[in-house]
């Protein structure tokens, strides 16, 4: 790993009444535009996808880190994420994520310390932890 700080580039270019073109030197640019809550057009990804996306992807990441430094095996991992925008105090913000994970992993895995390795990977997610948002996690445990 590179020490900190580290820094991520990203851009963003629009127009009035067009989508916004997301960039980041080597990515693919992402189309993004105001979601349907928002009376926006729908059918792209919005900042606010965007940011639960961010937050599912980081808890894979996550996972697939803590999983790996404690030798854990697994097959699959899908990740449902809600995010839930409210006002409070007259601010809209994201209130709360919910997780949905449903992890895949070999027959007879310790349940009990698979368990315990997701409830660190949420706590250690550096999307959550950036975020003022209450994080409720939901681990469905399949063997194969």
């Amino acid at each position: 790993m590179h020490e900190f700080p580290h820094r991520y580039l990203a851009a963003a270019t629009g127009r009035p009444a067009t989508s916004i073109e997301t960039s980041s030197p080597g990515l693919a640019n992402i189309e993004a535009n105001t979601p349907p809550e928002f009376d926006g057009p729908g059918g792209l990804w919005s900042p606010e996808t965007m940011l639960t996306g961010a937050v599912a992807n980081c808890l894979i990441l996550t996972w697939r880190s803590i999983a790996s430094f404690n030798s854990v095996e697994w097959l699959d991992i899908k990740v449902a994420a809600v995010g839930v925008l409210d006002r409070v105090e007259r601010v809209t913000r994201f209130t709360q994520f919910q997780l949905k994970v449903t992890l895949t992993v070999p027959a007879g895995s310790e349940a009990e310390k698979v368990e315990k390795l997701m409830q660190k990977a949420e706590a250690a997610c550096l999307v959550t932890n950036s975020l003022n948002a209450e994080i409720n996690l939901e681990l469905e445990l399949l063997y194969s």
